[in-house]
């Protein structure tokens, strides 16, 4: 809007100095455009402080949560691992324990093998044991049947009769000592004398101390084949044995050893008598 003229004698002597008028007022736009601006710059600023706030506390909730969520996670973890492990040593305990089964189970399986085949060994020992000792029995009652018949014939020379009784004893050889024994496969030492001289005629008493006392003593230095040995005084004896040459005797020596040929520097002879 332009100002109006002023005609120049209406002039007042202060026309040709500058106006120091002051500034016009600012129209209401101009006020409430400010009032606006102030108005968002506080509602930006009310804003940002709020936000800030948020923030402020939503960063210290997750701070104070954080702690949390990391212990549970590692008593997870903790809990895993520790049942992993678990689970790893129950299978290699497991696998030993079956292992250990196995083994054994084969062990056994050797043993039984083994016990299977002594037992057949056993079996087989005892089979021919069995049949050995039948073979020998049969042995001794065929030269029993056979010396027995040779002592029938009326009139043996000595000789012969001492071979005949030195046979009938070594036939015994293996029998059995038995306190009482007559035979034929068990004796005890006097029978065993007593049963040897039958098979040739001789009748000797039955127990030791009377065959001590028959026949014809002989000092120890003369002996022969054939010849009664005994142990202890004569007419006391307590054992009779029957000298078989090269220093040697048979008896029905003990039930330990049985019917035995043994020598006679091992258990010298107190007497002996000759009936032959």
């Amino acid at each position: 809007m332009e100002e109006p003229l002023i005609p120049v004698g209406l002039m007042s002597h202060t026309a040709h100095i500058r106006s120091h008028r002051k500034p016009r007022r600012s129209s209401a736009s101009t006020t409430a455009l400010r009032a606006g601006v102030a108005s968002g710059v506080l509602s930006t600023l009310a804003v940002a402080a709020a936000a800030g706030t948020a923030n402020a506390s939503e960063s210290s909730t997750q701070t104070q949560e954080l702690p949390a969520l990391t212990a549970d996670l590692t008593a997870t973890i903790a809990q895993s691992v520790a049942a992993t492990q678990q689970a790893a040593a129950d299978y290699q305990l497991q696998a030993e324990r079956d292992a250990a089964a196995a083994q054994a189970a084969e062990q056994a399986k050797a043993d039984l093998a083994v016990a299977k085949k002594k037992a057949e060994e056993k079996r087989k020992a005892e089979a021919e044991a069995k049949r050995q000792a039948a073979a020998e029995r049969a042995s001794r009652s065929t030269e029993r049947t056979t010396l027995t018949s040779t002592s029938t014939s009326a009139s043996a020379p000595a000789s012969g009769s001492v071979a005949t009784v030195i046979s009938f004893l070594k036939a015994q050889v293996g029998d059995a000592y038995v306190l009482g024994a007559t035979g034929p496969n068990a004796w005890d030492c006097s029978s065993l004398v007593q049963a040897a001289f039958k098979q040739v005629g001789v009748d000797l008493p039955r127990v030791s101390q009377d065959q001590s006392t028959v026949g014809t003593d002989i000092p120890l230095s003369q002996i022969q084949v054939g010849d009664i040995l005994y142990w202890g005084g004569k007419g006391s004896a307590y054992h009779t044995g029957v000298y078989i040459g090269n220093g040697k005797y048979l008896d029905a020596a003990n039930p330990s050893k049985g019917v035995v040929i043994q020598d006679l520097s091992g258990y010298p002879a107190s007497g002996a008598v000759r009936v032959l």
